[in-house]
């Protein structure tokens, strides 16, 4: 076959199929062009997911009609005053976005540059269909209709209106983030979504356009070495989230998905946070352009380091002292289970105890009670017991019988042939998980309704994706109903968890879902949501646990399926042999 060369309108589409792979990729370039032309107000709108509208309206410079005609051609820009590129100081500079997008959209151009007439130009899937004057304020406004409307090969693999939307409000949020002295406002069909003021400080930014509490539950940032500068905020330790999604990096103003940082930020918090749990960063590397490459990737999510140690030094480093100066800073928002151990508890109690445990311990005569405050009982007694019964042989047992716990975490219980350890935590989540496996078989898990619903305000691409999933969360025994376009209500939780941390859990499984829901098929879509309910409602480590409760989980563990590891593959369990603690004591 010889070679040919292609025509324009195919150029344009191989370039679209780099830079516009959806409508948030396509919302990405049209916000980046207003930040560049020095805008202070900018203004998106959208429709059906940004499938059917893109709008972006902004006040900045503006162009005439010539300037207009030469953007919707291929690699022309304004934003490279000479050929050094490593040079680049704006967002955008490759000069592709604009006719790549005409290309497979209705594209208009609305714009007037102050003191100058405004015009129109209108491009529909790469053929320039109208071109005029137009009465319009000082700035631009670009609509983008019917994305890849004649291109059914790319239309028919986008996904839902919601989650497009919910891509395009993840790249306004970004950008946003990235600029505090730019008000940024966000409609989708009709209704606001999204809007903060130009002049807030980065803190007062981040915490908006991530979660409120995370202006009291985070410390700031300002470090700088060799030449490079980090500033931003990072959330305590224990201002945590299930997924890496709620970490946010930017390098010289430019939002970018890198490992090398990621990298850093999951060094730095290592020895303060569980594997499964991640931290919530906004932070700003600042660098000199020539030690960096932004020319990348098509998408300019990427950069390049000269020095990658020093930029991975930097941020460990300066999260590290941030935090080390925290100090005993924690979480400031009291848990459940925290206020429910500052209540009274029946003699009988005398420790917090378990949810309830499977119905085969139930049977074996262990008592389990209701952790809801009794006013008129004595307060509790001390860690040291009266035993109602003699304890049960280490001999009747493969797990042995509990003697003891260490570090309110790990019990001690003796076996016939050795001693057992057994980490509470990851034992209980495991018998957890497996009960609601059972359950889910025998038709749906078992639920307890709330006596008053309890409300938590999510972002609304958080309540979409808990909404679409409301029934088969409604089979695990958790009740969700939408509550207004930033909330949910939840009216019952899966019985099997006991009173845990309700709003934690529907937190965690709104990221989850929103992260992972679509690559997983249907029966690891239940053990995913199975497993984050289990981890919630299982027992925690640093809970004091009676004699009984003790050899209650044993007993379980006993009879139940995988109980050797916990959900996240961790063992739940070891046992050294006597052979072994006679070695350790040179007895051998």
């Amino acid at each position: 076959m010889s070679i040919r060369r292609l025509p324009e309108h195919l150029v344009n589409r191989i370039a679209a199929g780099e830079v516009v792979e959806r409508p948030a990729s396509a919302l990405k370039e049209l916000v980046e062009n207003a930040i560049d032309a020095g805008a202070t107000r900018i203004l998106v709108r959208l429709a059906g997911g940004g499938i059917d509208l893109i709008e972006v309206s902004d006040d900045g410079c503006g162009m005439g009609p010539a300037d207009m005609a030469l953007a919707l051609e291929r690699h022309a820009t304004s934003k490279l005053p000479d050929d050094r590129i490593e040079a680049v100081t704006t967002l955008g500079f490759r000069g592709e976005a604009l006719p790549s997008i005409a290309s497979v959209a209705r594209l208009s151009i609305e714009s007037r540059p102050a003191g100058a007439e405004g015009w129109l130009r209108s491009v529909d899937n790469g053929e320039v269909v109208e071109v005029r004057p137009a009465a319009v304020p000082p700035g631009t406004r670009i609509r983008v209709e019917g994305l890849f409307a004649r291109v059914p090969a790319r239309r028919k693999f986008l996904r839902s209106a919601r989650s497009e939307f919910a891509a395009c409000v993840d790249q306004v949020r970004r950008l946003a983030m990235a600029r505090s002295d730019i008000a940024f406002t966000l409609e989708h069909d009709g209704r606001r979504v999204l809007g903060v003021q130009a002049g807030e400080s980065r803190p007062e930014r981040v915490a908006a356009l991530t979660d409120r509490a995370l202006a009291a539950n985070s410390v700031g940032l300002d470090w700088a070495r060799e030449g490079m500068r980090l500033g931003g905020v990072a959330g305590l330790p224990t201002f945590h989230r299930g997924i890496a999604d709620h970490q946010y990096l930017f390098v010289n103003g430019r939002p970018v998905k890198d490992r090398l940082l990621s990298g850093a930020v999951r060094g730095a918090y290592a020895e303060m946070l569980a594997r499964d749990r991640h931290a919530v960063v906004a932070l700003f590397l600042d660098v000199d352009p020539d030690l960096i490459d932004v020319n990348v990737h098509p998408a300019k999510t990427e950069v390049r380091f000269r020095d990658p140690a020093a930029a991975r030094g930097l941020i460990v480093g300066g999260l590290r002292r941030a935090l080390d100066e925290a100090g005993f800073r924690a979480v400031q928002r009291p848990a459940e289970d925290a206020m429910a151990a500052w209540t009274t508890e029946p003699v009988a109690q005398q420790q917090m105890s378990l949810p309830p445990l499977a119905e085969a311990t139930a049977s074996s005569g262990f008592a389990f009670h209701d952790r809801r405050p009794t006013f008129f009982a004595p307060p509790p007694q001390a860690r040291a017991e009266v035993a109602a019964e003699p304890p049960p042989a280490s001999t009747q047992f493969p797990l042995g019988a509990a003697r003891g716990q260490v570090a309110r975490t790990y019990i001690v219980a003796e076996a016939e042939d050795g001693l057992v350890l057994v980490d509470q935590h990851a034992a209980h989540e495991r018998l957890v998980l497996e009960r609601m496996r059972a359950a889910m078989a025998r038709g749906g898990v078992a639920r307890q309704a709330l006596l008053i619903p309890e409300v938590v305000e999510l972002d609304e691409v958080a309540c979409d994706a808990l909404e679409d999933k409301a029934d088969e969360l409604g089979e695990f025994g958790l009740e969700l109903e939408r509550f207004g376009p930033r909330a949910m209500l939840i009216r019952a939780t899966p019985a099997v968890l006991g009173q845990g941390d309700v709003i934690g859990l529907v937190t965690d499984l709104a990221d989850e879902i929103r992260a992972h829901d679509a690559a997983l098929s249907l029966k690891e879509r239940i053990d995913h949501v199975a497993a984050t309910m289990a981890c919630h409602g299982s027992v925690r480590a640093g809970r004091v646990l009676s004699v009984v409760e003790m050899n209650a989980l044993l007993r379980e563990m006993e009879v139940t399926p995988h109980s050797g590891q916990c959900n996240h593959g961790r063992p739940t369990w070891i046992k050294l042999a006597h052979g072994d603690i006679e070695k350790l004591f040179g007895r051998k």
